[in-house]
């Protein structure tokens, strides 16, 4: 009876944790190979599934599989189209101000984590993520210069040339350069330098290998401050809510600061290798500034970062990123 009534509440315990089994839906509007998936889906897949005992766990729809517009990821997250979402809060930029101060040159200070800066300024920016509960917000390596036939040493290199950003932080530092920015999503980038629409981008160097830009790209420029991007996961609030209590205290345990930590850092070692290899192409320029040809371009840049915080009343934002 005793070994009997064991098999019975052990037999019941299993029924319950499938009964009770929850697959959340993340969206990737990315490859599966792109950083993000192993370093924020798949850890979150393991981190709850470990902490449930299996029964809540995280799959990821990958190439657009839910939605293939890149802008439209947040939206998907709030409508309930994905459970988890990630994006650029630069595709909507007036949605993210004060967020997005984070990209601006000069704002991260050295040897601090973008993430810690963007999650020591959530009671300033938690107002910019409505209907939605954030998951993980991180920063890229620091932007550089990927050109296609125009090799870029000074500001005065970049006088008209039209230059991709990823949103308005990016677009005032261009325009500060004397380029004339264009914005559009990452995953059109490649055509547009293939096709000659654009000259040159100001991004990563994680999309080097992430969106192998070095294969329409031939001369890169390292070292001016030409500030970060920012990035966000989010899980729409509605489902959230439709958790159990247990499902949520699961969720809750793997969201925040460690997963992106875990996507900052992988960003990095991804930047770090497209360079790597990008540098072995002997097709390639590669111009690393020293820091007086530096200074050149922080001397056009650094006020835009003030202007711009000055613009969206984002002092105390900033204060919270630099502690």
């Amino acid at each position: 009876m005793k070994l009997a009534s064991i098999a019975f509440a052990a037999g019941m315990a299993v029924a319950a944790s499938v009964a009770g089994a929850q697959e959340l839906k993340f969206a990737n509007f990315t490859p599966p190979f792109h950083t993000v998936n192993a370093s924020v889906i798949e850890k979150l897949n393991a981190d709850m599934s470990a902490a449930s005992g299996g029964s809540v766990t995280v799959r990821g729809y990958h190439g657009g599989e839910l939605g293939a517009g890149p802008v439209e990821q947040y939206v998907r997250a709030v409508q309930g189209v994905a459970d988890m979402t990630w994006g650029l809060p630069g595709y909507t930029s007036s949605q993210f101000q004060k967020t997005m101060i984070v990209e601006m040159p000069g704002v991260v200070p050295d040897g601090k984590c973008g993430c810690d800066a963007l999650w020591d300024a959530m009671d300033e920016i938690k107002g910019e993520f409505p209907g939605t509960v954030p998951v993980a917000l991180w920063t890229s390596e620091p932007n550089i210069m990927i050109m296609r036939d125009k090799v870029i040493r000074t500001p005065a290199d970049l006088q008209g040339l039209k230059i991709r950003v990823a949103g308005a932080t990016a677009a005032e530092v261009a325009t500060a350069l004397g380029a004339t920015p264009v914005q559009m999503p990452i995953n059109q980038v490649y055509n547009a330098l293939e096709t000659g629409l654009i000259d040159g981008v100001f991004t990563g160097s994680s999309t080097l290998d992430d969106f192998k830009l070095d294969e329409v790209a031939n001369s890169f420029t390292i070292g001016a401050p030409l500030g970060r991007l920012a990035f966000f996961a989010v899980m729409g609030q509605g489902s959230y809510g439709a958790l159990s209590a247990e499902a949520k205290a699961v969720v809750d345990g793997a969201i925040g600061r460690g997963v992106s930590t875990s996507a900052e850092t992988a960003w990095n070692a991804t930047g770090e290798a497209g360079v790597a290899r990008a540098r072995g192409d002997a097709k390639n320029t590669f111009v690393d500034l020293t820091a007086e040809e530096a200074a050149a371009f922080a001397a056009l840049v650094m006020p835009v970062t003030e202007s711009y915080v000055a613009s969206v009343g984002g002092e105390a934002a900033l204060a919270a990123m630099q502690k």
